[in-house]
């Protein structure tokens, strides 16, 4: 973090740098003023463009699922289909018609994927699960 910080210093001061040693006043005189504001524009948008792709989070390729942390967990096909449609944000109601199980089995499923993941919460369930590489 620290190391892109002070890449970033370095560049902006670079960039000063170069403003300062065009001297305003003789770039004008030698160019129109407009030219000048599209020099500079042109800078700012090409460091914007690189500053957006170094701080942008890069999509997963293709996620693997850890079952090997699946297994010790002891956790079953169908708890996991509970916590994949968590997830997703789906309510109790609408995980139990698209499982087509009644809401009560879905409080039960919840409530063991909550103990299994050692969680108290939906995000810390999908957080804890994501740490362990068993959701995307």
């Amino acid at each position: 973090m620290w190391r892109t910080i002070f890449s970033y210093g370095i560049l902006l001061a670079v960039m000063v740098f170069l403003l300062e040693w065009l001297d305003y006043k003789n770039v004008v005189q030698d160019w129109p003023s407009e030219i000048y504001i599209a020099c500079i524009a042109v800078l700012f948008v090409l460091l914007g463009i690189w500053v957006g792709n170094r701080l942008t989070a890069r999509p997963r390729q293709h996620h693997v699922r850890n079952d090997a942390a699946m297994a010790s967990l002891g956790m079953s096909a169908r708890e996991f289909e509970v916590l994949e449609l968590l997830a997703a944000g789906h309510a109790n109601k609408v995980i139990a018609r698209r499982l087509e199980i009644s809401p009560n089995t879905v409080k039960t499923h919840v409530a063991r994927v909550f103990e299994k993941l050692e969680v108290a919460s939906r995000t810390q369930a999908i957080h804890k699960a994501r740490a362990l590489d068993i959701l995307p």
